[in-house]
């Protein structure tokens, strides 16, 4: 029986210290939890100093605003010749004599859809004149 209690008294410490190390755990973890909420942080901060935000804010933008944009450099070699401008006249004659034909035979090729798709059947009589 001595050895009974003796065991009891054992676990009943054992139970007690994992208890108490779940505690403490648990409020290692709340508290770590408090640490690492940034956004509320940032609202009290907010709260706490609003002009100071509002100042760095416009100060951002102004940087942001007054930084000069982005240049990209164009490097263009120094060529001799007319060829680019022949090349250009002769684009835009063969644009023009494209765009000539194609009006042309716009009529034509309607004419070859239209009779294919509703197929050669008879023809009806055209309307009579009264």
């Amino acid at each position: 029986m001595a050895e009974g209690t003796g065991q009891n008294d054992s676990t009943e410490k054992l139970t007690e210290e994992i208890a108490r190390s779940r505690e403490v755990v648990s409020s290692d973890l709340r508290g770590l939890r408090y640490e690492l909420d940034f956004p509320r942080k940032v609202r009290q901060s907010f709260r706490r100093e609003t002009i100071l935000w509002i100042a760095a804010a416009a100060a951002v933008g102004i940087l942001i605003v007054t930084l000069p944009a982005r240049r990209k450099k164009i490097y263009v070699s120094a060529r001799t010749g007319g060829k680019p401008k022949n090349r250009l006249l002769e684009a835009g004659f063969v644009l023009g004599a494209l765009k000539i034909a194609a009006s042309f035979a716009r009529p034509v090729i309607v004419d070859l859809i239209r009779s294919r798709l509703f197929g050669s059947g008879a023809k009806t009589p055209p309307p009579r004149k009264w």
